[in-house]
């Protein structure tokens, strides 16, 4: 095997080393990635509140 032939593969070997590092790499910080605020806060809806009616305005 000529030298030429022998760097060529070492750093082909190298870059395809780098490109699987860095694919892992990105891989992982788009897992972790927190999410976009949305443009709009998401509206909520107001319900209103069930209070305990009492037997005596119940009837009267």
């Amino acid at each position: 095997m000529s030298l030429a032939m022998t760097l060529l593969s070492l750093m082909s070997a190298w870059v395809a080393v780098a490109l699987a590092m860095l694919w892992g790499v990105m891989r992982i910080v788009r897992r972790h990635a927190v999410p976009a605020e949305p443009s709009q806060p998401a509206r909520r809806v107001y319900r209103p509140i069930r209070r305990p009616v009492h037997m005596i305005y119940a009837h009267g």
